[in-house]
């Protein structure tokens, strides 16, 4: 079969006002012959687990030690120039082009941050640490004033506040008719910023990692990456080793982790032809962003909730069928981080077309930061390119690593849940027995992000 070529008339004309997850073709690849191997594979991993010796699926995540973590002194002066990146861009915000894609606002939150390092985030392992844009600041004039917190954080809110922002966030990202205006943007981003200092001002930096959404979204990425610190040297493992060996999260971190995936999910399913229809829409007569906020809205909170309600239903079905005595919050905090392979395999082939396109508009930003004909890398006379999309080779290429950004999420997942209901103890049949119901959710959640993938978009 053939793919379709771009339609770019379309993809530029929804590109002004769109952010980063917007796409950029309607593919005609044999997709039913990918899902059912991808599904398979999956399947396969299940029957698997199912017969390998009891601890291979805790073998698996053991990390491998590389060398002793060195002291490097300058995280504070990496996070000062990833805050004066950020100032830089909400004054351009207010001052660069109206254009998203020619405006250093959205390309900077959408593709560098939100696209670009959630996912390195996820993949390698918390680059945070050293990209935060408020401990430099914080840092500094704790060292010039001696300040200390005002008050103490309230030990009973626990992540709950991040939990909140981080649906704000969604609600914006995937319901605001405007995301990608560099002013709107930039006022929203400077506000936000200048309210979490101040919130680390009153309680200290146990707000920073308990409270503000961005940091505890990047650190809960943080745990599904290959590297990381384990018993003072640097350590290399399995996507969500992490995960594995450290302790469950509490409950208010755990429900975060399925709300990452149940935004991410209808951050692909509310662009889909289905979900227009669901909501009344003609797809081919798009009324505008403005027009579908509330059924967005709407979508969107029983997105999450009908997540979190169908993965606490499989766990207390697992957990009635093992007889393992573990009460339903504990089984959500146990393996809640078996989802975050999910979510980010998912985030990574979400938006890899939207990146491979916007990308290219990074490049042009960091040639010519101010608009004023600069070229600081040399790159005059270079242009963006969609060619592509444009022919069926490339087109299977991009799809194949979607697809496989998916399965291999599923599979890594699977082998977590395992290796977490073995890590208390239990014996293998039981382990298997209780699995059961989440495995069923696993592979059915793999048909549906591909069939996401694969589906048209309005």
């Amino acid at each position: 079969m053939r793919a379709l070529p771009v339609c770019l008339a379309l993809f530029w004309g929804g590109m002004a006002w769109a952010h980063a997850s917007e796409q950029s073709f309607v593919l005609l690849l044999p997709t039913d012959v990918y899902i059912a191997a991808g599904v398979a594979s999956v399947v396969l991993t299940v029957l698997l687990l199912a017969v390998l010796p009891a601890r291979a699926g805790e073998a698996v995540f053991s990390p491998t030690p590389l060398l002793r973590r060195p002291r490097w002194a300058v995280r504070h002066g990496t996070s000062l120039l990833a805050t004066g990146v950020l100032a830089f861009a909400v004054w351009q915000g207010f001052a660069g082009p109206r254009t998203p894609m020619e405006n250093p606002m959205p390309l900077l939150v959408w593709t560098v941050w939100w696209v670009a390092l959630v996912s390195l985030q996820g993949l390698f392992g918390n680059h945070w640490r050293w990209t935060n844009p408020w401990t430099g600041v914080v840092a500094v004039l704790a060292r010039w004033t001696g300040m200390r917190r005002l008050m103490r954080y309230p030990r009973g809110w626990g992540y709950w506040p991040a939990v909140a922002l981080f649906v704000a966030f969604a609600a914006f990202l995937l319901c605001d008719p405007a995301p990608a205006d560099p002013a709107r943007l930039a006022s929203v981003v400077g506000i936000y910023w200048y309210a979490v200092l101040f919130g680390v001002l009153l309680f200290g930096p146990a707000f920073l990692l308990r409270g503000e959404m961005v940091t505890v979204v990047m650190r809960a990425y943080g745990r599904m990456g290959l590297f990381a610190r384990a018993r003072g040297r640097l350590a290399v493992g399995l996507w969500g080793w992490q995960g594995v060996v450290r302790r469950a999260p509490p409950l208010a971190l755990a429900v975060l982790m399925v709300f990452l995936l149940g935004t991410g999910s209808f951050d692909g399913l509310h662009e889909t032809f289905w979900w227009l229809g669901v909501i009344g829409v003609n797809p081919l007569e798009f009324p505008g962003r403005s027009a579908v906020v509330m059924p967005n809205l709407i979508g969107l909170v029983v997105a999450n909730l009908g997540l979190l309600a169908v993965f606490a239903a499989c766990l207390w079905l697992g957990e009635r069928i093992a007889g393992t005595g573990r009460s339903l919050r504990a089984s959500v905090c146990l393996f809640a981080p078996s989802i975050l392979p999910i979510a980010l395999g998912y985030h990574v082939a979400h938006y890899l077309s939207a990146f491979l396109v916007e990308g290219q508009y990074v490049v042009l930003m960091l040639d010519d930061p101010l608009s004023s004909g600069a070229h600081l890398l040399g790159l005059d006379g270079f242009y963006v390119t969609t060619g592509f999309f444009n022919t069926q080779d490339t087109v299977r290429r991009i799809w194949l690593s979607q697809a496989g950004a998916v399965v291999v999420g599923h599979v890594v997942a699977i082998l977590m849940a395992h290796a977490l209901a073995m890590r208390d103890g239990a014996d293998r049949r039981r382990a298997v027995l209780g699995q059961a119901p989440l495995a069923v959710f696993m592979v059915c959640y793999t048909f549906f992000g591909l069939w996401l993938l694969a589906s048209p978009r309005g």
